[in-house]
């Protein structure tokens, strides 16, 4: 990670090397949500500070959400190298000027999936009249796709460079690799069967009448939770919900993933426990934790710190032989994107909304094992990560596919892509 990749970057570059520009403004930003999403706000955001001629201030990081985690950017990023590798395309710098530092910023959250042209028209004459603007959501407020090819490709470079997470972090997910590594290959699992997860999308299929009222408890506990009444069961069959453990297991059966397979289990704590788990380690018995592979003073720095976590988790996924999401969320997503870049290494995308119906006709016993086997490696047989467009979707930017999860602008050939990591140490 956090590498350039010679050769890929020969337009932007030049971009780079074309000397400072002059402020418009400073641009203030506060991420909201997980590691995942931060992360690519953080690519836009930088993007968009460079388009409009304005200084960054490191971004300030999610407080306030589920999880609660104090960490600030530079306890899960490397600072100084971000802001080393943008000199001279974009100024970032770590605080606001002391003149600037008693001014109330204008606060503003952009409109979601805008194009380069919403920020030149809209935003940069409100740059130029206060100086100083904080984004205060910053969540998919850059489209997907129709941005010049420039900037398309500093998404990436922001992404698969500058982003580089601290030495710490990545000194302990490059030991977790190591391990996993020793005794062969290894496939990560990333089991989003989380309580928030599982609160917030109203998903409690295979839950117990007290587990469904808990997490009903839960999403009604939190305000700003708009949606409150979910059909569960309808959510599940439209392929909205994450695989619960259970179903997961039926899959990488199916799938043909053999009993002694080690899987790296990429979540923070599973609802339900080991009592949840049981099925899937009875059948897969070769499954790790990072609890496993690191000792107790090695993670307990981390520990109450979940987004530090999911940095860990990230490394080992990008690494791993294979990776396996259980939904489709901003963690599944940036990582299918950055396994693409890296090599095109394989992720294999479960269609949920197939999967279920298959599942709930092997259960009912309406299809053998084999007609269930059969039709699940079928049905994924193109879903695996193969070089490809994005698909595009006019006026339904939700719809279409996400530009993290395929930035097919920076990958070329996958021939090319390959020679080129050759030479690159990941």
């Amino acid at each position: 990670m956090g590498v350039v990749f010679p050769g890929i970057w020969a337009d932007l570059l030049a971009l780079l090397l074309s000397g400072l520009y002059k402020s418009n403004g400073y641009l203030l930003v506060s991420c909201n949500g997980g590691l995942n999403q931060m992360r690519a706000a953080i690519c836009d955001m930088v993007t968009v500070a460079r388009y409009l001629n304005m200084t960054m201030v490191i971004p300030e990081l999610d407080k306030q959400s589920f999880w609660a985690d104090p960490s600030d950017f530079r306890d899960i990023f490397d600072v100084n190298h971000f802001i080393d590798s943008l000199r001279g395309e974009v100024k970032i710098i770590k605080g606001l000027p002391q003149k600037f530092s008693e001014k109330v910023p204008l606060s503003m959250q952009p409109i979601s999936w805008s194009s380069e042209k919403y920020y030149l028209r809209q935003i940069l004459p409100l740059v130029r009249k206060h100086k100083v603007v904080r984004f205060s959501k910053t969540d998919s407020r850059l489209a997907n796709n129709g941005l010049p090819l420039k900037l398309q490709k500093l998404r990436c470079y922001v992404n698969y460079n500058a982003l580089r997470f601290t030495p710490s972090i990545e000194a302990l997910g490059n030991k977790m690799v190591s391990v996993l590594r020793s005794t062969g290959s290894f496939i990560v699992l990333h089991l989003r069967y989380e309580m928030d997860m599982l609160a917030f999308s109203g998903c409690t299929h295979g839950c117990s009448d007290e587990e469904m009222e808990e997490l009903t408890r839960m999403r009604y506990a939190y305000p700003w939770w708009k949606e409150k009444e979910i059909d569960s069961e309808k959510k599940r069959l439209e392929g909205l919900c994450p695989l619960t453990p259970g179903e997961t297991t039926l899959v990488l059966k199916a799938l043909g993933f053999p009993r002694d397979t080690r899987i790296y289990i990429a979540s923070g704590e599973i609802y339900g426990g080991e009592k949840r788990l049981a099925v899937l380690k009875t059948e897969f018995p070769n499954i790790v934790r990072k609890e496993m592979l690191l000792s107790d003073d090695e993670l307990r720095p981390f520990q109450k710190h979940s987004t530090q976590m999911a940095a860990l988790d990230y490394l080992v996924s990008v690494a791993s032989d294979v990776f396996i999401p259980s939904n489709d969320g901003n963690m599944a997503k940036v990582v299918e994107g950055h396994r693409r870049f890296t090599g095109f290494r394989k992720t294999i995308q479960l269609d949920r909304k197939k999967l279920v119906e298959l599942i709930d006709l092997f259960e009912d016993q309406e299809l053998s094992w084999e007609e269930f086997s059969a039709a699940v490696k079928e049905l994924h047989m193109g879903r695996m990560s193969q070089p490809t467009r994005r698909r595009v979707i006019p006026g339904q930017p939700k719809e279409e596919d996400y530009f993290y999860a395929n930035p097919h602008e920076c990958l070329g050939p996958a021939r090319k892509r390959r020679e080129r990591l050759k030479h690159i140490e990941i």
